[in-house]
This record gives C-alpha cells, structure tokens and sequence, in this order.
C-alpha cells in the first residue's frame, strides 16, 4: 500500500469565496508546516483544531494566500491518516499556486478518488460505502442523495454481512456433518439445510426486489419528449425544469437540435430531452435535428409523446403513435385550454394500454397527474418507506444476482439429492459474491476502475 503523502483540491475549479485544498498522508501536517506562516507551527498544534496565516512560495518566501489550516491526526480522519485540509481564497490563480506550493513542499497529487481509495484500503469504509459515495456526489434529486447516504453509513453493507455471516454458520453446521459424521452435535439434515437456503434465498431476492428502483434514483430516467412541432415539447420542459431552458414561439419547427435537462419528478430525476418537432420537411438543419430526435428516441426510458387537443389527429401524429407504442409511453394531451378538436376515443383506441394524462401548459393544469402517472410506471405508486434499503449499483446487482443462482443451485441439489459436499461448494460460491460486494474479496484492478471514477480530490 503507498503511505506517501497526497494532496489535491477537493473543491470546484472556478471562482467562489472559498477554496479547500486537501494534504493526506504521515507527513500532511511537516509538508504543510514548511508552507504555512502562522503564530505556531502545526507540529505543535492540537488535533481537530484551526489556525489562521499565510501559505508562503518555499522557494522566495512570497506570501501566496492568506488562509485557514485544519489539522486532524490519525485516526480520527476520513483516510485514517493524518489529514490537513487548507482553506483559501477561491479562484483558479490563488488555489493553484497554493496547490504549487505544497507539491513543491514534498506532496504528490493524488489521482481521481485517491482519498476515498486510502479510506477503503485503511478499513474506514468498505467497497460498498466507498461506491455510495460516487452516488451522493452525482445524485440530482433528494431521494437519490439519501438512498445514497444511508450506504455511506453502511445500511447495505451491514445487511450484506449478515447475509454472508448466515451463510457461513450454515456451512460451518454443513461442514461438521460432511467431515465428522460420527459427532454428535445438532445434525445438520437436508430439510434444516433447505429451510436455511430458502431464507438466505428470500432475503438475497428483496434486495434485488430494489435493484430497478436503485438505478432509477441512482441513474434517472431518459426521458425523451416527442410530437409534431408546436405542440409544446419545449413549453413541457420549461415547465417540468422551473425554468426556460428552451425556446417557445408560435412558429413550429423552433427547436432545431435535442435539449437536455435533468428535473425532479417526485424525487425521480428525469434526464429531459425535448427533441426537434419529428415530421416531414425540407429543412436540412430540421432534418437533421428530427434525425437526432429518432436516435433519442432509441435510448430512452420513457416516451412522453405530446398531442395538441386544439386540432384534430394528423397522419404524423398517427405515425407518431405507431413509434411510440413499443416504448413505455405515456401520452400527453396539451393545449386543453383550446377549443376541442381532437377525438380522444380515436387516441385512447390507438394508443392503446399506454397511459393518456391531459394538461394544459399554458393554465398549468394536469402537471400532477402527469408527475403521478410517471411515479406510477416507475416506483409502482407507492411511497417509498424511508427506512428501505436501496440496490443502486450495477455491479452489486451482477453480484447478487450471481449469488442468488448459487442459492439456488444449492436449493436444488438438496431438493434432488446431490452429495452435500456438492452443496457446500455453491453456498461457498454465494459468500465470495456477496463478499465481493463489500470489498472482503476483489481484484485490484476492479478497485482501481472503481475509485478511476471519483472526481480529482475526493
């Protein structure tokens, strides 16, 4: 394991009142003691505390920054090392010569998650948590940054050790029964064997239960915006977004490219694409933006396929319909606080099973039906329990799921009689899934890919 010292800025690059510049590692606090002018040295200072002075070139003695220094000593830091974090002006003049200074003090600067990675490998947190806190960085909703707190704090890692801790005192009873059959303790039997199986099975199969839940808070949902021009795709954006991300005109054809917007429907975050109006015309730079609308199409989750209830059905809307119907769509209605034009007994026929919410953008009327029948497609409707513990990532999904089917080759070759020595070997294969999921058993190359993807500084 490298103990070198590491440092990085861990906050935004751009202007702002402040700045944290973070040093980690067993010579943070002399690295930043040959930097720092103050009215004692940091040598001498109390952990947890803060101290007032400047950060010095140490080739000239020129004052950079005028700053505030934190001081925390192992182990009661987020690395478990010694950790200073120097707090100074923000802007990218003065945070990259304070920066400058410290590298030239005797720091390195750390790689992408490299904080985050030493908090793992010192046993801080595990894999898991470590993941979680990825998540909360990138979460766009509320929701999504508590289901990504609660794994911070280890919600999902204490249910997955105990997950493996079951397996492992069923294996232990397994392995008594395979080596000394002659001992007489509480025999292990094929039926208590089944009965512990099952549960183990139960509890790994309501995880993933939450796994499509997970990755909607963790990920969004692509949410792609489609009808003809002018039926007010971009009004549906701007109204969803709070604000005028798009341009709306009376003149069809406005929005010439996809606009992307991430919103917050009810605690799902919604990747909003309003597209190019899609229908025939001789405009290349439309054409070229109906043909981008096709490929959006492609990708997404959701389809919000709008109709304008002041005119009656055309052929591209038809056509539109036709698109949309092996999509989870839900149809949107707009424009009611027109004359009615359109035969909504023809569109409920076309459209068939797929949702139909009417709204009028313009009156804002119809919004929470439509933000419900979306909370009704994708989280069943239901308000979703505070205390539930959330499966958001991909590769703990692949992991249980791989040790779901182990379970359950175990399962069945207890119920067709197979030696339990057999048994035994898919139960073992389950615990080192799980274990992986935490980090008790992983390749350092997946670490590394792991934490490659954390932002420089955390």
């Amino acid at each position: 394991m490298e103990t070198d010292t590491i440092a990085a800025i861990s906050t935004p690059v751009g202007e702002g009142g402040i700045a944290v510049i973070r040093v980690s590692g067993d010579e943070a606090v002399p690295v930043v003691d040959r930097v720092f002018q103050g009215s004692r040295s940091l040598a001498e200072v109390d952990s947890h505390t803060v101290h007032y002075g400047h950060i010095v070139d140490p080739k000239t003695g020129k004052r950079l920054d005028e700053v505030l220094v934190t001081v925390m000593r192992a182990p009661r830091t987020f690395t478990r090392e010694d950790v200073v974090e120097v707090s100074c002006h923000g802007g990218v003049v003065p945070v990259q010569a304070v920066l400058e200074a410290l590298l030239s003090a005797g720091a390195r600067l750390a790689e992408p998650g490299e904080f985050t990675k030493r908090a793992f490998l010192n046993g801080r947190i595990d894999l898991s948590q470590a993941e979680a806190v990825i998540d909360l960085i990138r979460s766009k909703t509320d929701r999504a940054a508590r289901v990504a707190m609660q794994q911070a704090e280890g919600r999902l890692s204490r249910l997955i050790q105990k997950l493996r801790q079951d397996i492992l005192e069923t294996l232990a009873h397994l392995a008594v029964n395979v080596d000394y059959p002659e001992y007489d303790a509480e025999e292990m039997t094929g039926r208590l064997l089944l009965e512990k199986s099952r549960e183990i099975e139960k509890a790994i199969s309501q995880l993933l239960v939450t796994a499509r839940q997970g990755r909607i808070l963790r990920e969004g949902i692509a949410t792609v915006i489609i009808g003809r021009p002018n039926v007010g795709k971009s009004s549906l954006l701007n109204t969803l977004a709070h604000e005028n991300k798009a341009i709306v005109t009376d003149i069809p054809g406005t929005t010439r490219d996809v606009i992307e917007e991430y919103v917050n429907v009810r605690g799902i975050p919604l990747r909003l694409v309003d597209t190019a109006g899609i229908r025939e015309t001789e405009d290349i730079v439309e054409r070229i933006g109906v043909e981008r609308s096709h490929k959006a199409l492609e990708q997404a989750d959701l389809v919000l396929l709008l109709l304008n209830y002041g005119e009656p059905l055309t052929d591209d809307d038809r056509k539109l319909i036709d698109l949309a119907r092996d999509y989870t769509t839900i149809v949107v209605v707009n424009k009611t606080d027109l004359e009615p034009k359109l035969d909504l007994d023809e569109v409920k026929r076309l459209i068939g099973d797929h949702p139909l919410i009417t709204t009028s953008l313009k009156e804002e009327r119809g919004l929470d039906k439509l933000e419900q029948a979306i909370a009704d497609l994708f989280l069943g409707g239901k308000a979703q329990s505070a205390d539930a513990t959330y499966v958001s990532n991909v590769r703990h999904v692949h992991l249980l799921e791989r040790a779901q089917q182990s379970v359950r080759d175990a399962i069945e070759g207890i119920e067709t009689g197979v030696p339990l020595d057999m048994v035994e070997i898919d139960l073992k294969n389950a615990w080192q899934y799980l274990g992986e999921i935490i980090g008790d058993a992983v390749a350092e190359d997946l670490i590394d890919q792991i934490f490659s993807q954390f932002c420089l500084g955390k």
